[in-house]
Protein backbone atom coordinates (compact mmCIF):
# COMPACT_ATOMS: atom_id res chain seq x y z
CA UNK A 1 0.00 0.00 0.00
CA UNK A 2 1.10 3.55 -0.70
CA UNK A 3 0.97 6.08 2.13
CA UNK A 4 1.34 9.67 0.93
CA UNK A 5 2.38 12.49 3.25
CA UNK A 6 2.21 16.09 2.11
CA UNK A 7 5.04 16.93 4.53
CA UNK A 8 7.30 14.86 6.81
CA UNK A 9 6.26 14.07 10.38
CA UNK A 10 8.42 12.99 13.33
CA UNK A 11 10.57 9.91 12.76
CA UNK A 12 8.59 7.81 15.25
CA UNK A 13 5.48 8.20 13.09
CA UNK A 14 7.31 7.75 9.79
CA UNK A 15 8.87 4.50 11.02
CA UNK A 16 5.50 3.21 12.16
CA UNK A 17 3.90 3.99 8.80
CA UNK A 18 6.68 2.11 6.99
CA UNK A 19 5.60 -1.07 8.77
CA UNK A 20 2.27 -0.83 6.94
CA UNK A 21 3.22 0.28 3.45
CA UNK A 22 5.38 2.27 1.09
CA UNK A 23 5.76 5.83 2.40
CA UNK A 24 6.11 8.78 0.02
CA UNK A 25 6.54 12.44 1.01
CA UNK A 26 5.24 14.86 -1.61
CA UNK A 27 6.86 17.97 -0.07
CA UNK A 28 3.95 19.94 -1.45
CA UNK A 29 0.64 21.10 0.03
CA UNK A 30 -1.04 22.69 -2.99
CA UNK A 31 -4.37 20.87 -3.54
CA UNK A 32 -4.22 21.22 -7.33
CA UNK A 33 -0.71 19.76 -7.55
CA UNK A 34 -1.62 16.86 -5.28
CA UNK A 35 -4.84 16.13 -7.17
CA UNK A 36 -3.02 16.22 -10.50
CA UNK A 37 -0.70 13.34 -9.71
CA UNK A 38 0.54 12.12 -6.32
CA UNK A 39 -2.89 11.16 -4.99
CA UNK A 40 -3.83 8.94 -7.92
CA UNK A 41 -2.20 5.85 -6.41
CA UNK A 42 -2.39 6.69 -2.70
CA UNK A 43 -4.13 4.33 -0.28
CA UNK A 44 -3.68 6.77 2.62
CA UNK A 45 -3.05 10.50 2.91
CA UNK A 46 -1.47 12.22 5.90
CA UNK A 47 -1.48 16.02 6.20
CA UNK A 48 -0.33 18.46 8.83
CA UNK A 49 -2.35 21.72 8.71
CA UNK A 50 -2.73 22.04 4.94
CA UNK A 51 -6.16 21.71 3.30
CA UNK A 52 -7.79 18.55 2.02
CA UNK A 53 -10.32 19.54 -0.64
CA UNK A 54 -13.10 17.65 -2.36
CA UNK A 55 -11.02 17.75 -5.55
CA UNK A 56 -8.15 16.04 -3.80
CA UNK A 57 -10.38 13.29 -2.46
CA UNK A 58 -12.11 12.77 -5.79
CA UNK A 59 -8.73 12.40 -7.53
CA UNK A 60 -7.73 9.49 -5.28
CA UNK A 61 -9.71 6.37 -6.29
CA UNK A 62 -7.68 4.10 -3.99
CA UNK A 63 -7.83 6.34 -0.92
CA UNK A 64 -9.00 4.50 2.20
CA UNK A 65 -8.17 6.98 4.98
CA UNK A 66 -7.04 10.57 5.60
CA UNK A 67 -4.89 11.27 8.64
CA UNK A 68 -4.66 14.74 10.17
CA UNK A 69 -1.46 15.36 12.15
CA UNK A 70 -3.22 17.54 14.74
CA UNK A 71 -6.64 18.01 16.26
CA UNK A 72 -8.57 20.55 14.17
CA UNK A 73 -10.46 19.30 11.12
CA UNK A 74 -11.66 22.63 9.73
CA UNK A 75 -9.21 22.40 6.79
CA UNK A 76 -10.62 19.07 5.62
CA UNK A 77 -13.75 18.82 3.47
CA UNK A 78 -15.55 16.43 5.80
CA UNK A 79 -18.72 16.46 3.72
CA UNK A 80 -16.80 15.22 0.70
CA UNK A 81 -15.00 12.62 2.79
CA UNK A 82 -18.31 11.32 4.09
CA UNK A 83 -19.83 11.28 0.61
CA UNK A 84 -16.88 9.27 -0.68
CA UNK A 85 -16.83 7.00 2.41
CA UNK A 86 -13.27 8.01 3.33
CA UNK A 87 -12.70 7.99 7.10
CA UNK A 88 -10.72 10.85 8.63
CA UNK A 89 -8.56 10.36 11.72
CA UNK A 90 -6.85 13.03 13.82
CA UNK A 91 -4.86 13.29 17.02
CA UNK A 92 -7.04 14.99 19.65
CA UNK A 93 -5.26 15.29 22.97
CA UNK A 94 -1.81 14.36 21.65
CA UNK A 95 -0.62 17.97 21.77
CA UNK A 96 -2.78 19.14 24.68
CA UNK A 97 -0.02 19.41 27.27
CA UNK A 98 2.26 21.31 24.92
CA UNK A 99 -0.45 23.81 23.96
CA UNK A 100 -1.57 24.23 27.57
CA UNK A 101 1.97 25.15 28.62
CA UNK A 102 2.18 27.62 25.75
CA UNK A 103 -1.06 29.35 26.75
CA UNK A 104 0.33 30.03 30.22
CA UNK A 105 3.60 31.22 28.68
CA UNK A 106 1.72 33.60 26.38
CA UNK A 107 -0.42 34.99 29.19
CA UNK A 108 2.61 35.54 31.41
CA UNK A 109 4.54 37.14 28.53
CA UNK A 110 1.77 39.66 27.98
CA UNK A 111 1.10 40.25 31.67
CA UNK A 112 4.78 40.92 32.42
CA UNK A 113 5.24 43.06 29.27
CA UNK A 114 8.21 41.01 28.15
CA UNK A 115 8.35 41.91 24.42
CA UNK A 116 8.62 45.70 24.89
CA UNK A 117 10.94 45.25 27.88
CA UNK A 118 13.31 42.98 25.95
CA UNK A 119 13.24 45.36 22.96
CA UNK A 120 13.96 48.36 25.19
CA UNK A 121 16.93 46.64 26.81
CA UNK A 122 18.39 45.49 23.48
CA UNK A 123 17.82 48.96 21.99
CA UNK A 124 19.68 50.81 24.71
CA UNK A 125 16.56 52.61 25.92
CA UNK A 126 17.57 52.54 29.59
CA UNK A 127 19.87 55.41 30.65
CA UNK A 128 23.15 54.88 32.45
CA UNK A 129 23.37 56.07 36.03
CA UNK A 130 19.94 54.75 36.95
CA UNK A 131 19.04 51.30 38.23
CA UNK A 132 17.32 49.01 35.77
CA UNK A 133 14.34 48.37 38.06
CA UNK A 134 13.78 52.12 38.36
CA UNK A 135 14.12 52.52 34.60
CA UNK A 136 11.56 49.78 34.00
CA UNK A 137 9.03 51.63 36.13
CA UNK A 138 9.84 54.98 34.50
CA UNK A 139 9.40 53.45 31.03
CA UNK A 140 5.92 52.19 31.90
CA UNK A 141 6.98 48.56 31.62
CA UNK A 142 5.68 47.40 34.98
CA UNK A 143 3.74 44.17 34.60
CA UNK A 144 1.01 42.43 36.55
CA UNK A 145 0.96 39.08 38.32
CA UNK A 146 -1.45 36.33 37.31
CA UNK A 147 -1.80 35.10 40.88
CA UNK A 148 -5.20 36.12 42.33
CA UNK A 149 -6.44 37.01 38.81
CA UNK A 150 -9.26 35.24 36.97
CA UNK A 151 -8.83 33.09 33.88
CA UNK A 152 -11.76 32.43 31.56
CA UNK A 153 -11.56 29.33 29.38
CA UNK A 154 -13.79 29.24 26.31
CA UNK A 155 -13.83 25.51 25.65
CA UNK A 156 -13.09 22.76 28.18
CA UNK A 157 -11.59 20.02 26.08
CA UNK A 158 -8.19 18.46 26.75
CA UNK A 159 -6.28 21.69 26.17
CA UNK A 160 -8.64 23.85 28.22
CA UNK A 161 -8.43 21.40 31.10
CA UNK A 162 -4.65 21.41 30.91
CA UNK A 163 -4.61 25.20 31.05
CA UNK A 164 -6.99 25.14 34.03
CA UNK A 165 -4.66 22.90 36.04
CA UNK A 166 -1.65 25.11 35.36
CA UNK A 167 -3.54 28.32 36.07
CA UNK A 168 -4.72 26.97 39.41
CA UNK A 169 -1.10 26.21 40.21
CA UNK A 170 -0.38 29.90 39.69
CA UNK A 171 -3.13 30.83 42.11
CA UNK A 172 -5.70 31.92 39.55
CA UNK A 173 -9.46 31.58 39.78
CA UNK A 174 -10.71 29.67 36.73
CA UNK A 175 -14.05 30.09 34.97
CA UNK A 176 -15.17 27.87 32.11
CA UNK A 177 -17.68 28.01 29.28
CA UNK A 178 -18.47 25.24 26.82
CA UNK A 179 -21.33 24.83 24.37
CA UNK A 180 -21.36 21.11 25.16
CA UNK A 181 -22.69 19.69 28.41
CA UNK A 182 -19.42 19.02 30.20
CA UNK A 183 -18.43 18.25 33.74
CA UNK A 184 -15.90 20.93 34.64
CA UNK A 185 -12.47 20.02 35.99
CA UNK A 186 -12.02 20.32 39.76
CA UNK A 187 -11.98 23.93 40.87
CA UNK A 188 -13.39 25.31 37.61
CA UNK A 189 -16.76 27.10 37.76
CA UNK A 190 -19.04 26.89 34.73
CA UNK A 191 -20.58 30.21 33.69
CA UNK A 192 -22.23 31.74 30.64
CA UNK A 193 -20.06 33.34 27.98
CA UNK A 194 -21.16 36.87 28.88
CA UNK A 195 -20.28 36.32 32.54
CA UNK A 196 -16.92 34.81 31.61
CA UNK A 197 -16.00 37.76 29.40
CA UNK A 198 -17.09 40.28 32.04
CA UNK A 199 -15.27 38.67 34.97
CA UNK A 200 -12.00 37.40 33.44
CA UNK A 201 -8.60 39.07 33.50
CA UNK A 202 -7.34 36.57 30.91
CA UNK A 203 -9.57 34.92 28.29
CA UNK A 204 -8.16 31.88 26.46
CA UNK A 205 -9.88 30.26 23.47
CA UNK A 206 -10.06 26.49 22.99
CA UNK A 207 -12.85 25.84 20.50
CA UNK A 208 -12.80 24.48 16.94
CA UNK A 209 -13.59 26.77 14.05
CA UNK A 210 -17.15 26.00 12.98
CA UNK A 211 -19.96 28.11 11.52
CA UNK A 212 -21.09 28.66 15.12
CA UNK A 213 -17.69 29.86 16.39
CA UNK A 214 -16.52 32.05 13.49
CA UNK A 215 -16.27 35.59 14.85
CA UNK A 216 -17.15 34.40 18.36
CA UNK A 217 -14.89 37.09 19.79
CA UNK A 218 -15.92 40.14 17.80
CA UNK A 219 -16.67 43.77 18.53
CA UNK A 220 -19.66 42.97 20.71
CA UNK A 221 -17.83 40.37 22.80
CA UNK A 222 -14.84 42.67 23.22
CA UNK A 223 -17.04 45.42 24.67
CA UNK A 224 -18.02 42.98 27.43
CA UNK A 225 -14.40 42.32 28.40
CA UNK A 226 -12.43 44.34 30.92
CA UNK A 227 -10.24 47.05 29.32
CA UNK A 228 -7.20 45.65 31.13
CA UNK A 229 -7.94 42.06 30.06
CA UNK A 230 -5.68 39.82 27.98
CA UNK A 231 -6.91 37.59 25.14
CA UNK A 232 -5.07 34.42 24.07
CA UNK A 233 -5.92 32.60 20.83
CA UNK A 234 -4.26 29.27 20.14
CA UNK A 235 -7.46 27.86 18.59
CA UNK A 236 -8.17 29.12 15.08
CA UNK A 237 -7.85 32.53 13.44
CA UNK A 238 -11.50 32.74 12.43
CA UNK A 239 -12.76 32.46 16.00
CA UNK A 240 -11.57 36.05 16.53
CA UNK A 241 -12.46 39.13 14.50
CA UNK A 242 -8.94 40.48 14.00
CA UNK A 243 -10.11 43.94 12.93
CA UNK A 244 -12.23 44.27 16.06
CA UNK A 245 -9.26 43.21 18.21
CA UNK A 246 -6.97 45.77 16.62
CA UNK A 247 -9.61 48.48 17.14
CA UNK A 248 -10.02 47.47 20.78
CA UNK A 249 -6.27 47.52 21.38
CA UNK A 250 -5.91 50.95 19.80
CA UNK A 251 -8.85 52.32 21.76
CA UNK A 252 -7.54 51.00 25.09
CA UNK A 253 -10.44 48.55 25.46
CA UNK A 254 -8.11 45.51 25.47
CA UNK A 255 -4.73 45.34 27.16
CA UNK A 256 -3.07 42.65 25.04
CA UNK A 257 -3.59 39.87 22.50
CA UNK A 258 -1.53 36.71 22.05
CA UNK A 259 -2.21 34.98 18.73
CA UNK A 260 -0.64 31.79 17.39
CA UNK A 261 -2.99 31.13 14.46
CA UNK A 262 -3.60 33.04 11.23
CA UNK A 263 -5.59 32.93 8.02
CA UNK A 264 -3.88 32.52 5.68
CA UNK A 265 -0.75 30.90 7.06
CA UNK A 266 1.85 32.21 6.93
CA UNK A 267 0.42 35.71 7.39
CA UNK A 268 1.38 38.66 5.24
CA UNK A 269 4.56 40.19 6.71
CA UNK A 270 2.74 43.54 6.68
CA UNK A 271 -0.16 42.21 8.77
CA UNK A 272 -0.71 44.81 11.53
CA UNK A 273 -1.05 42.03 14.10
CA UNK A 274 2.62 41.19 13.62
CA UNK A 275 3.74 44.71 14.46
CA UNK A 276 1.31 45.95 17.08
CA UNK A 277 3.06 46.80 20.39
CA UNK A 278 0.35 45.04 22.43
CA UNK A 279 0.29 41.84 20.36
CA UNK A 280 2.36 38.71 20.89
CA UNK A 281 2.24 37.00 17.48
CA UNK A 282 3.83 33.55 17.15
CA UNK A 283 4.03 31.19 14.13
CA UNK A 284 1.49 28.45 15.02
CA UNK A 285 4.01 26.94 17.40
CA UNK A 286 1.98 26.15 20.52
CA UNK A 287 2.17 22.42 19.79
CA UNK A 288 5.71 22.54 18.44
CA UNK A 289 7.64 20.62 21.08
CA UNK A 290 9.57 17.43 20.41
CA UNK A 291 7.28 15.66 22.86
CA UNK A 292 4.04 16.72 21.18
CA UNK A 293 5.36 16.17 17.65
CA UNK A 294 6.35 12.59 18.53
CA UNK A 295 2.97 11.97 20.17
CA UNK A 296 1.02 13.38 17.20
CA UNK A 297 3.10 11.47 14.66
CA UNK A 298 2.58 8.17 16.44
CA UNK A 299 -1.12 8.83 17.00
CA UNK A 300 -1.86 9.69 13.36
CA UNK A 301 0.22 6.74 12.14
CA UNK A 302 -1.69 4.34 14.38
CA UNK A 303 -5.02 5.74 13.22
CA UNK A 304 -4.09 5.42 9.56
CA UNK A 305 -2.73 1.90 9.98
CA UNK A 306 -5.86 0.78 11.81
CA UNK A 307 -7.98 1.69 8.78
CA UNK A 308 -5.53 0.29 6.25
CA UNK A 309 -5.44 -3.05 8.04
CA UNK A 310 -9.15 -3.22 8.83
CA UNK A 311 -10.69 -6.54 7.70
CA UNK A 312 -12.44 -6.20 4.38
CA UNK A 313 -11.07 -2.74 3.68
CA UNK A 314 -10.88 -2.17 -0.07
CA UNK A 315 -10.02 0.80 -2.27
CA UNK A 316 -13.00 2.66 -3.64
Amino acid sequence: MKILLTEPIAAAGMDLLRTAGEVHVAHVTDPAVLAAGPLATADALVVRSSPVTAGMLESAPRLRVVGRHGAGLDGIDLAAAERLAIPVVSTPGANAESVAEFVVLAALTLARRLPPAVAALAGGAFPAGRSLPSSVVAAGLTGTMLASRTLGLVGLGAIGRGVAARAQGLGMTVLGYDVAAVTPPPGVRLVGLDDLLRDSDVVSLHVPQTPQTVGLIGADALTRMRPDALLVNTARAGVVDRTAVLDALDAGRLQGYAVDVFAPEPPDPDDPLLHHPRVLATPHMAAMTHDALDAMAVAVARGVIEHLQAPGGQPR
